[in-house]
C-alpha cells in the first residue's frame, strides 16, 4: 500500500512539473488599446534563439502560409507564434533585405519609390541569438550588424522614442496593421484587431510599450498564428514570415 501511494505521489508530482514546464514555455501575450479604442494584441519575444524567418521551402517555392511552414518543421519542433514579416512582390519574394541562417538572399533596398515600404525612413529588423536590432535602412547600411536573420520593411514607426514625423495624428487611412518594436534585447510584435491609422499604431509602441524603435511590417494582409489562443489568420497568402519555434522536445 505504501509503495502504491509513493508511486501515485511521484506520478502527480511528475504531471505537475510537466504542466508547469509547459505553462512556462508559453509566450507572454497581452492586449493594449490604441488611442481610438482599438485592441492591439502584443507578443513579447525575448528568446531570440527560437525566432526564425521563413520564406521558401526546399523546392524554392514560397511557403505562403503558417500551415505550410509547420508542415515542413521536424516532428520535435513546435511553432508557438507566427507573423507576416515584411512586404513582398507578386511572386511572394521580399521587396527588401532578407537574411536567413546567416545567408543574404535579397540585398538591402535603398531605392526611392512609392508605397509604404518606401516611406522614409524605412528600416530593418535584424537579430542573432544574443541581440536584436531595429535600425533605419540608412543606419543599417552604415552598421556591420552580425545578423543571422534580417528583414526590411517600412516605414519606421518609432525612431529614438519619437513617432515618425511623416504620420498625421488625424489621418483617415485606417487598416489592420502589424509591426515590431524593441526595448533592450526584447522584441514586441503587435497586430491590431481592427483598422487603425499609422499614427495610432505608432502611439502604441511609443506610449504603451515604450519601445525605443519600432518598424511597420505591413497592413491589410497582417496575419498572426498563436495556438495558445487558437488563432491562425488566413487573410492573404504571405511572403516572408517570422516564427518562434520551440525545440524543447528535440534531443540535444
Amino acid at each position: 500500500m505504501m509503495k502504491q501511494r509513493w508511486q501515485w505521489l511521484v506520478l502527480v508530482l511528475g504531471l505537475s512539473t510537466a504542466l508547469s514546464a509547459c505553462h512556462a514555455a508559453e509566450l507572454a501575450t497581452h492586449t493594449v488599446l490604441a488611442s481610438n479604442g482599438v485592441a492591439i494584441d502584443v507578443i513579447k519575444v525575448d528568446n531570440l534563439a527560437e525566432l526564425r524567418l521563413f520564406l521558401n521551402n526546399d523546392g524554392g517555392h514560397a511557403y505562403q502560409s503558417f500551415a505550410a511552414v509547420r508542415g515542413e518543421l521536424p516532428a520535435c519542433e513546435r511553432m508557438q507564434f507566427g507573423m507576416n514579416a515584411g512586404m513582398f512582390h507578386a511572386n511572394y519574394q521580399p521587396v527588401g533585405l532578407y537574411v536567413a541562417q546567416g545567408k543574404q538572399f535579397t540585398p538591402l533596398n535603398t531605392d526611392r519609390g512609392f508605397g509604404n515600404f518606401f516611406m522614409q525612413p524605412n528600416g530593418v529588423l535584424a537579430w542573432n541569438q544574443e541581440q536584436a536590432w531595429i535600425l533605419s535602412t540608412a543606419d543599417y547600411a552604415r552598421t556591420h550588424v552580425p545578423a543571422t536573420y534580417a528583414t526590411q520593411s517600412g516605414p519606421m514607426l518609432v525612431i529614438n522614442q519619437r513617432i515618425n514625423p511623416q504620420f498625421l495624428p488625424h489621418a483617415s487611412s485606417l487598416k489592420i496593421r502589424n509591426g515590431v518594436g524593441i526595448k533592450g534585447k526584447t522584441l514586441y510584435f503587435a497586430i491590431s484587431q481592427k483598422p487603425v491609422s499609422f499614427y495610432q499604431f505608432a502611439q502604441v509602441f511609443q506610449e504603451r510599450l515604450k519601445t525605443e524603435q519600432a518598424l511597420y511590417l505591413d497592413g491589410s494582409i497582417s496575419s498572426m498564428y498563436l495556438p495558445q489562443t487558437n488563432r491562425e489568420d488566413m487573410r492573404h497568402l504571405l511572403g516572408p514570415m517570422l516564427a518562434v519555434v520551440s525545440t524543447e522536445r528535440c534531443a540535444h
